[in-house]
């Protein structure tokens, strides 16, 4: 079973800007590599650090970001619409692992060029 914790307070969460979505969204991207910066730093690198984990949710996706695989430690990534999922406390180091791995074999799929 899965501990989820929030993202911590000092790595700051851009806000929402539709006006200058280019800079929001690297707002955003620089939000996830401080969050992953401290995920490795607290963790020292270790098994899957720093991955995201996506489910869908209403018309967006929860987002995670694995802590720990041993014990499973996950941080709520608190961007978008922030959406939550609600067996996120359920999820083993296996069902971590299996998600990751989905993902990637659906991003090389995708980004295979005909």
């Amino acid at each position: 079973m899965a501990t989820i914790y929030a993202a911590p307070e000092e790595i700051k969460v851009p806000k929402m800007d539709f006006a200058n979505v280019q800079q929001w969204k690297k707002d955003e991207e620089k939000y996830i590599e401080e969050l992953k910066a401290f995920c490795e730093e607290c963790n020292s690198g270790g098994k899957n650090v720093g991955e995201i984990i996506r489910f869908p949710v209403a018309d967006g996706h929860a987002e995670y970001m694995v802590a720990s695989m041993k014990p499973v430690e996950l941080i709520h990534i608190p961007l978008g619409d922030c959406w939550d999922f609600q067996y996120a406390h359920r999820l083993t180091a296996k069902d971590v692992q299996e998600k990751i791995d989905q993902q990637k074999r659906l991003a090389q799929l995708f980004s295979k060029k005909s």
